[in-house]
């Protein structure tokens, strides 16, 4: 048994002293390597030390260098603000140097200024006392103060400038007439040479020839039977009086009286008159009439080139060749209105066809003025909006009697083409208690002028003849005083044509010989 256990003991004492000298070796290597990185150390420790030594050195030599760069610039630049200092300081004094002799200079003109104003003043005290001087020897010499001078010479400068107004005016009347006057004549010539249109007398009545005298009698009939149902049926007045062998239709209403004249002659033609046959004729006689008119608005229409009216405005066109004013049949006058201002629109460049529209229905209202209260130029206004004509169209209504401003070309070309028609001579007769209106208007008119002495109405109207004042209005004054009678006329009066300001101023002188 201890055999077997030595082995294992040789073999642990072999182990343990192979481990023992394991370490012994360890530990030499690990001395060794220890001192050799202390001397590895001690040599990087030298080699830092030397580095940074040799970077102060470089550091130091860098830093003296820059500092010596600084300080030279430094110098160059506070050199050169020294000089910059003392350039500015010679230009400074250059400057003082200016303004004291400026300030010298100054102060010798003023003084001379001072002794020149000094001077001037006593200058103009001698001239004030020369002035005052002459002065009282010209009120010596013209017996006038000075006032009474400065009047006299506003008065004349007063005059002077009149003269010359009335000069200026009468000049460019001329002128503006001569010239106004040409053009107007021109287009009106051309537009009248175009138109021609018959006279219609006015009239409220219409004789009916009989064919004897008997025919009163049954055209009465029994008991007045006959005379009554032709006047309930047409609305007309049968005069049936001394006259031989004619009655007389009377009423203001023209379409009817056609109606009854037409229904009457076509009773005496046919003999047989009675209440049924009268009733019958009259019917028939309205259907005649209502055709006749429809015909003749569409014959206006087609002969003044006016298309797309309103079948009913077409109608109320054909009743006015039933109606006339002041002896001027309105359908022609109307159908020659819209002839001239087609005309006068072609002439001035204006819209034709609408000028002959609105001429052709400018009186439209004239068919309805028996049945609808109110101007005609209303109801024709309010007619032609309902059938929806053209605005401009419907102005030119309103404004062709001045009721309103016109404000269109076309609207100015009605008003213009509505005058000539209307002034042309025999196109109208005018009543007589109007017409004397007119005159003594127009004398009143004239009158209100201080310095007239007299004025009278000559010609029919057309001209106004004035007497004035010799004392009052001179002869420059004249022109100014006409021009203003005139354009009171304008604005205050209505009239036909035109109207002629005759002036005259006449001084006489009376003495007699004893």
């Amino acid at each position: 048994m201890l055999e077997n256990i030595l082995p294992y003991a040789v073999s642990l004492a072999l182990i343990v002293a192979a481990f023992f000298s394991g370490i012994k070796y360890r530990k030499n290597v690990a001395e060794a390597e220890l001192g050799s990185a202390e001397e590895e150390a001690k040599r990087i420790l030298s080699d830092a030390i030397k580095e940074a030594e040799s970077q102060k050195k470089e550091s130091l030599v860098e830093a003296r260098e820059e500092i010596h760069r600084s300080r030279t610039e430094t110098e160059k630049e506070l050199k050169e603000r020294r000089n910059e200092v003392q350039r500015l300081e010679r230009r400074i004094q250059q400057k003082e140097e200016s303004i004291d002799r400026k300030m010298d200079n100054l102060e010798k003109k003023e003084e001379n200024l001072q002794n020149k104003l000094k001077e001037a003043e006593k200058r103009l005290a001698e001239a004030n006392q020369v002035k005052a001087n002459q002065f009282e020897m010209l009120e010596k010499i013209s017996g006038y103060t000075a006032e009474q001078a400065k009047e006299y010479l506003l008065s004349s400068l007063e005059n002077e400038l009149i003269h010359e107004k009335a000069v200026k005016i009468n000049e460019y009347n001329q002128k503006f007439k001569d010239e106004a006057d040409q053009k107007a004549k021109e287009i009106i010539a051309t537009a009248i040479q175009k138109c021609a249109s018959d006279y219609v007398g006015e009239v409220t009545v219409s004789v009916v020839p009989l064919p004897n005298d008997e025919m009163k009698g049954r055209i009465i009939g029994r008991e007045g039977r006959n005379i009554r149902t032709l006047e309930t049926l047409t609305g007309v007045d049968l005069i049936i009086d001394d006259t031989p062998e004619a009655i007389t239709l009377s009423s203001h209403d023209a379409v009817k009286r056609e109606v009854a004249r037409l229904a009457l002659v076509r009773l005496i033609q046919d003999g047989r008159i009675h209440p049924a046959r009268i009733e019958e004729t009259v019917e028939k006689a309205q259907r005649e009439i209502e055709a006749k008119i429809k015909q003749d608005g569409e014959n206006a229409v087609l002969e003044t080139n006016v298309h797309t009216m309103h079948p009913e405005m077409v109608k109320l066109l054909g009743r006015m060749r039933y109606r006339s004013s002041y002896g001027q049949n309105v359908l022609q006058h109307s159908i020659e209105v819209a002839n001239l201002a087609g005309v006068m629109a072609a002439e001035l460049g204006a819209d034709v066809a609408l000028a002959r529209r609105a001429g052709l229905i400018h009186d439209i209202g004239k068919a309805l003025t028996h049945e609808i209260e109110g101007s005609h130029v209303k109801i024709g206004v309010d007619i032609a909006r309902k059938y929806k004509e053209n605005p401009a169209v419907i102005h030119a209504i309103e404004a062709h009697h001045g009721d309103v401003e016109p404000k269109t070309l076309v609207a100015c070309i009605v008003q213009a083409a509505d005058a000539i028609s209307a002034a042309r001579p025999g196109a109208r007769r005018e009543n007589i208690e109007n017409y004397i209106k007119r005159l003594e208007k127009l004398e009143e008119i004239t009158s209100s002028f201080e310095g007239v002495e007299k004025c009278f109405a000559i010609q029919a109207g057309r001209e106004i003849r004035v007497m004035v004042r010799p004392e009052i209005i001179s002869d420059d004054k004249m022109t100014i005083l006409a021009r203003e009678i005139v354009n009171k006329i304008e604005s205050e009066l209505e009239y036909p044509g035109q109207i002629k300001v005759n002036m005259i101023r006449e001084s006489r002188a009376i003495d007699y010989a004893k």
